[in-house]
């Protein structure tokens, strides 16, 4: 942006990071309630520009920056970094590293076996990777999507399907395309059913996470002047996909004005019976940005329709 600078003059690789607790403790309403946020800082020159985020096990989250770089951070039970590991993720015929080439919007993690899926722009894909984010097992091509305007946000089922919703592509007056895989979208296979999301003046979507009672969470990011961004939070019941289908979800909160930031990453997780939403910033590697990590809780969401006649699309 113009009469901005980046934040690292000099590369500087070194695995350090710190989360300095926020001085907000608002008490937002139900049913998303802010419990405590981080400002997360390194003096690794790859460290920010998060767009992806994954909660992997209690306190252990994988955040992946759209410049091609992964940051994995451990917190100890005070709330502090104990451990962290920044490091490149592989690339298409190990070739070098670029913005193009290696721009992550979204990821999804298999709980279980820890395998990776990652949606770029760019090149607009979808990549399997290993456990250890050391390899490509397969990846496939999406739809000619524009540049910056593709996938933005992904969202693996219970079932096993996979829902990939575009930033800004197609310009249709029902809404944003998105894609619903029946299998594993890095695997060439059957065409996806496509679909439209009607975001009804929320912004753009810049993430998704799946809720425990298989509805979706969305994130949304609208520009403005004061504040620059605004995130709203929604619900949608993946029950109402149907093929070149509009869908709609439901506005459950937003972040805070205090905390506004430019948030791109969104990972749910369930502890002990309770509900909890975590969101990153991309902090675009500006000096004016941060990289915030926030925690919300989810409490009396509401409840989901009455099942329709017509199945899901599949």
């Amino acid at each position: 942006m113009p009469g901005t600078a980046v934040r690292f003059a000099d590369v500087d690789l070194s695995q350090r990071a710190v989360a300095r607790p926020l001085g907000f403790a608002a008490e937002t309403a139900a049913p998303m309630r802010f419990v405590r946020g981080w400002r997360l800082d390194s003096p690794n020159s790859r460290f920010g520009g998060f767009s992806a985020l994954a909660r992997t096990e209690p306190g252990r989250f994988l955040l992946v920056g759209d410049n091609g770089y992964w940051t994995r951070l451990t917190f100890d039970s005070r709330g502090a970094v104990s451990s962290a590991r920044i490091d490149a993720l592989p690339t298409i015929d190990g070739r070098p590293a670029r913005k193009t080439m290696a721009d992550v919007e979204a990821l999804a993690v298999h709980q279980a076996g820890g395998t990776v899926w990652l949606a770029l722009e760019g090149v607009n894909q979808v990549w399997r990777l290993d456990a250890g984010l050391a390899r490509i097992e397969s990846r496939r091509r999406l739809p000619r999507w524009p540049r910056n305007r593709g996938a933005e946000a992904m969202v693996r089922l219970g079932d096993g399907r996979t829902i990939l919703f575009s930033e800004d592509a197609d310009d249709d007056p029902r809404g944003r395309e998105a894609l619903l895989y029946s299998d594993d979208p890095a695997v060439p296979g059957m065409p996806p059913v496509r679909f439209f999301y009607d975001a009804a003046g929320r912004g753009l979507v810049s993430d998704a996470a799946p809720l425990p009672d298989g509805r979706i969470l969305l994130v949304h990011r609208r520009l403005g002047f004061d504040p620059v961004f605004t995130t709203t939070v929604s619900v949608l019941d993946p029950a109402d996909i149907a093929r070149d289908g509009v869908v709609r979800s439901r506005t459950i909160g937003r972040v805070p004005r205090p905390l506004a930031e430019n948030y791109e990453g969104a990972a749910v997780s369930v502890e002990r019976g309770r509900t909890w939403l975590w969101l990153v910033s991309d902090d675009n590697f500006n000096v004016w940005q941060r990289s915030l990590l926030l925690q919300f809780e989810l409490v009396d969401l509401p409840p989901r329709k009455a099942p329709r006649s017509k199945k899901a699309a599949r």
